[in-house]
């Protein structure tokens, strides 16, 4: 059942986000492959660059309008490892910007096979109380115009 005053972007017109992430030692496990809570850091990581590239500075959300997001759910599905100096590409992408929350679907590949997916539901909260609170207007103009440019690729180069 569809929610009231939710706001879906069409796939189309939104754009989505790709940020490399290098596989470093302490990101593995005994075993010499990705621990798998570490794809968690790495979508948080490529979230967190596509925000810059949207302009939305999170430290002055929460300095000026006393408001930050934090992670409400996720679900991770895992296909295959990675493993130590793999270079992964997050592909991130908005399936769903509500008004106090965004799901976004994001992909971890690596040499063109697809190791890992996430949905990821993010809320806008009030610093304070952790309440939720609407996304303000201009963050959700910045989401939805999506990243300045598709993402970094000095790593894959």
């Amino acid at each position: 059942m569809p929610r009231m005053n939710m706001i879906s972007p069409e796939p189309a017109a939104q754009p989505g986000f790709t940020w490399p992430v290098r596989v470093y030692f302490e990101d593995t496990d005994a075993g010499g492959i990705v621990f798998y809570a570490n794809y968690l850091k790495f979508f948080e990581r490529a979230r967190t660059e596509w925000l810059r590239a949207c302009g939305i500075d999170q430290r002055r959300l929460a300095d000026t309008q006393q408001i930050m997001f934090v992670v409400r759910s996720t679900a991770v599905d895992y296909r295959a490892p990675a493993r130590l100096d793999d270079v992964l590409i997050i592909d991130s992408r908005i399936e769903r910007l509500g008004p106090a929350s965004v799901d976004f679907y994001q992909q971890a590949s690596c040499n063109g096979k697809v190791l890992s997916t996430s949905t990821i539901r993010v809320a806008c909260v009030q610093r304070a109380t952790i309440r939720p609170v609407p996304l303000p207007d201009a963050v959700r103009q910045a989401l939805l115009s999506g990243p300045r440019d598709a993402g970094l690729s000095t790593l894959a180069r």
